[in-house]
């Protein structure tokens, strides 16, 4: 057998392998500054105690972001980049990646090993491709300069802070007769330094057809978004006929105040009144029993202040006629012994002046 027959088996194998590293792959996508998922897939069917397992994810091969050792958390192998933005979910086998960034898309391994008493054996590993998105602002039209006739006008879009780049960016014209017409411009493309954020803008002189003054113009940014579906995304309308803008926004404005000034005018059903007459009396009702009950209160306590004032005066002046009774007793009998001790003496010496 010649060697071009030994060859083509080799090849094959490669070919499966490479197809089978590729099938192994899973997608993990997330939204800038919010949360990812980079699940493990481990089914545990020897259903191992965690304290006989080393769990770690790493990137690309070569950053730790998370490890779990014997039962453990071990943060000394950790990368500085992503301490303290992981957590593990030991029910599911994933690892959340926190406040993710445009940085940090890529590929993941998850690896686990058996502790034995022969030393680790490596039982599973899985490994997770992760893409970040951000969202584009919403597109904002300036004029650049005045309208020159009725020929066409200057005109610049700008929009910005999203992932991955903007594929198209163009202005959209939509005529009163519903024809619509695109023109592309000069993109402006610019990537911020540390969030790695694309910024995009065009400008161009767009023209008008001829004898078609309302004209409505919106600027379109077309990008990817999660599940690698198209994203398009359009400013608010921008007038050509200035006088059809600022009309038009004069009757928003005005339907706008006129559905503000109707709010309050309109008659509520006489059901509603009725039961708003009920509420109101019985509010009064509660607040008359209220106020009679808190009057009532006041009156009993100030009636029972005056009545004990009277009964202290009472007995203040009954204590008083006691006390002067006992005097007048007293200057009474005084007198009496007086009395006696005065005419005893007078009595003997009428005794004596008998004998």
């Amino acid at each position: 057998m010649g060697p071009e027959c030994t060859m083509g088996p080799g090849i094959i194998l490669v070919l499966m392998a490479l197809l089978h590293s590729g099938a192994a792959f899973l997608k993990s996508e997330a939204y800038f500054n919010e949360t990812a998922a980079l699940p493990c897939q481990f089914s545990n069917s020897q259903n191992l105690s965690l304290n006989e397992l080393v769990i770690f994810w790493q990137y690309q091969q070569k950053l730790v972001l998370y490890e779990f050792y014997l039962g453990r958390e071990n943060f000394n192998n950790v990368a500085p980049s992503y301490m303290y933005r992981t957590s593990f979910d030991q029910n599911s086998w994933t690892l959340r990646l926190h406040r993710a960034q445009i940085k940090d898309k890529g590929i993941y391994q998850c690896i686990i090993h058996h502790k034995k008493p022969t030393g680790l054996v490596s039982i599973h590993q899985k490994d997770s491709e992760l893409s970040v998105f951000a969202n584009f602002t919403e597109p904002e039209i300036v004029q650049m300069s005045n309208v020159t006739g009725n020929s066409g006008m200057n005109l610049t879009c700008s929009s910005g802070q999203g992932y991955p780049q903007a594929m198209k960016m163009y202005f959209l014209l939509k005529l009163e007769n519903s024809t619509e017409l695109e023109y592309d411009g000069v993109m402006q493309i610019s990537q911020d330094n540390d969030t790695e954020l694309y910024n995009i803008s065009i400008s161009s002189y767009v023209p008008f057809p001829d004898d078609m003054s309302n004209v409505t113009i919106f600027c379109v940014l077309k990008t990817k978004s999660m599940r690698s579906k198209d994203w398009q995304l359009s400013s608010k309308p921008f007038y050509k006929d200035q006088d059809h803008y600022q009309t038009h926004l004069g009757k928003r404005k005005t339907a706008h105040s006129k559905h503000l000034a109707r709010v309050p005018s309109h008659h509520l059903p006489a059901t509603h009144q009725s039961s708003w007459i009920i509420a109101v009396v019985l509010i009064s009702v509660i607040f008359g029993c209220g106020l009679g009950c808190f009057l009532w209160k006041k009156k009993k306590k100030q009636q029972a202040v005056v009545s004990h004032k009277r009964e202290t005066t009472r007995m203040e002046k009954e204590n008083n006629e006691e006390t002067e009774g006992r005097m007048n007793i007293h200057i009474s009998e005084r007198n009496d012994k007086e009395v006696q001790c005065v005419v005893q003496p007078y009595s003997l010496k009428m005794l004596h002046g008998f004998d």
